[in-house]
Order: structure tokens, then C-alpha cells, then sequence
């Protein structure tokens, strides 16, 4: 990076408000990863399986035509087919500009869209906050992008993408290796312990009952988080991931949105929990449990 770009990052762009800017952009995309990657992963499922079933191509008409992707098509309305304008997709203000609504056919726009943008943003400046205006705060906020889209897709699908976990697990890893976040030897057992852990707990659990308790996503997740924030975080982060499971499970329970026989995916209050110990910090995480 030449020398005379770093002040101007470290003055503007990587402060509280400047990473709160760039937030909003990207809690912009996310919302479109989380719309999309659950998509195309089935378009792509369903290729494979003709594929490997020897089975004819479907009919002409009898599947979506229009090819699939994170930037095609344009946004759009799913009422009328409106097309997104460019000033009608700027983060936050759009949304509050136009009520939430379509500015076409009047139909209401989630505030999830917002809320999403609102809260990466908040994440991003936390980022800033918690590790200072240096580079490599960027790969933080790279990280807790990846583990907002994660938990809102496992919400709403119970899928825990490969294409999310995989690439976070090895970015972890790699910026060990290139000393910029922890040991490389913390990483790589974080790792390892965080998918022996939860692969460990649905062995004994389906040994036991038979049944399945969660999904090998969550191994992935959880070795992504050991891999950034290494191994003596794996227990804290089980343990808050409990606790904010619980909360929002009795939650559910008493407004009535947590019905018998509902599956509640763990994936999302693993990365709440792998979020509550970034911005906590490892260490002030092992002095709350009277570990140091």
C-alpha cells in the first residue's frame, strides 16, 4: 500500500463513522446474499441431481429461465417486477424515503432490508472501536459480514452454506499464518477443536435418541470461529451461545412464535456468541469466567 494512502484510511475510512458508511453499502449486499445464495445453492442442487440421475431436462417453461446470480438480475419488486432504480436502493434512505414501500405498486418492503443495513453498520464501527483504525480492522469487518449473512440465511432456511463457512474458516487460518490476527497454532486447534466439539455432541446425541440434533454446518461454523478467534474461545462461545439461544427461545415461547415440533437452527446464536466474544475480547472473556 503506498505511504501516503494508509493516513487517509486510517483518518477517514477506518474510524467509527467511516466503517459505519461502508457498513450500510455492504449490509446493502448482504441483504442480497441472504436472498439469493439459498437459490441458486437449490438451482445448483437440482442441476446436479438430473445430472447425476441421468435424468431428461425439464420442460421449457417449467423452470426459471433468467440466469441466477449475486449481481444479475437487477433488483426488483416481487409484486410487480418493478426494477430497482439506482436511488432507490441507497442504504437506509431509500427504504425511509420511500416508506417502505414499492415506489411502482405500494406493496410494503421489509424493515429487515434496514434493520440488516442498520446493523452492519453498527458491527462495522464496533469493529473500529474494538481493534482501532489499522488494516487489518478491515478483515474483522470482513468477518462479521460473513457471520450476519450466515445466521439470517441458517434463520431462514436452517442451511448453513459451504460457500460461507469453508472460505471464513480458511481466511481465518490464513491471516494467522500471516500473523495478522492470532498464533497460527491457536487457530489451527481452534479449528479442529470447534468442529470436534459439536460433531462430538451429535454423535452422542443421535447414538442416543436416534435423531439428529443439529447440522454439520455448525461444525463448519463453529471450526470458522476457533480459526479466528482461537481454541480458548470454543467453550465461551458454546456457553453464550446457550445462553442467547435460551433468551430468545423463551422469547418465542411466550409470544407464541415457538410451536411444537418447530426446528430453531443453532447456527445464528453461534454467531451471536462468536460476535458477544470479538467484540468482548478474549481476554476480558476469560476473566469474566474467572479463567485468568
Amino acid at each position: 500500500m503506498p505511504d501516503n494512502l494508509l493516513p487517509v484510511l486510517t483518518d477517514i475510512v477506518l474510524t467509527p463513522w467511516g466503517l459505519a458508511v461502508l457498513g450500510l453499502c455492504v449490509g446493502s449486499f448482504l441483504n442480497v446474499v441472504i436472498h439469493r445464495m439459498p437459490l441458486m445453492l437449490e438451482r445448483q442442487w437440482q442441476t446436479d441431481a438430473r445430472a447425476m440421475l441421468e435424468l431428461p431436462e425439464p420442460a421449457p417453461g417449467s423452470q426459471p429461465s433468467e440466469a441466477l446470480t449475486l449481481s444479475k438480475p437487477a433488483s426488483r419488486c416481487p409484486k410487480c417486477g418493478h426494477q430497482i432504480r439506482w436511488y432507490e436502493n441507497i442504504p437506509l434512505v431509500s427504504w425511509l424515503v420511500l416508506r417502505g414501500k414499492c415506489s411502482a405498486c405500494g406493496t410494503a418492503i421489509s424493515v429487515r432490508y434496514p434493520l440488516v443495513e442498520l446493523a452492519t453498520a453498527a458491527l462495522f464501527a464496533a469493529c473500529s472501536w474494538r481493534f482501532g483504525p489499522q488494516p487489518t480492522t478491515l478483515l474483522w469487518c470482513g468477518f462479521v459480514a460473513v457471520l450476519v449473512a450466515a445466521a439470517l440465511i441458517d434463520w431462514d432456511t436452517t442451511l448453513l452454506p459451504d460457500d460461507l463457512t469453508l472460505p471464513l474458516m480458511w481466511a481465518g487460518l490464513v491471516a494467522a499464518g500471516l500473523g495478522w490476527n492470532l498464533p497460527l497454532k491457536d487457530a489451527l486447534w481452534g479449528a479442529v477443536a470447534g468442529y470436534l466439539a459439536l460433531w462430538s455432541v451429535y454423535w452422542l446425541f443421535k447414538l442416543t435418541t436416534g435423531k439428529e440434533g443439529m447440522g454439520y454446518g455448525d461444525f463448519k461454523l463453529l471450526a470458522a470461529l476457533g480459526a479466528w478467534l482461537g481454541w480458548p474461545m470454543i467453550l465461551p462461545i458454546v456457553l453464550a451461545s446457550s445462553v442467547i439461544g435460551a433468551i430468545i427461545g423463551i422469547g418465542m415461547k411466550v409470544s407464541g412464535q415457538l410451536r411444537e415440533g418447530v426446528y430453531v437452527p443453532y447456527g445464528p446464536f453461534l454467531a451471536g456468541a462468536g460476535l458477544v466474544v470479538t467484540m468482548a475480547g478474549s481476554q476480558r472473556v476469560l476473566q469474566w469466567l474467572g479463567w485468568a
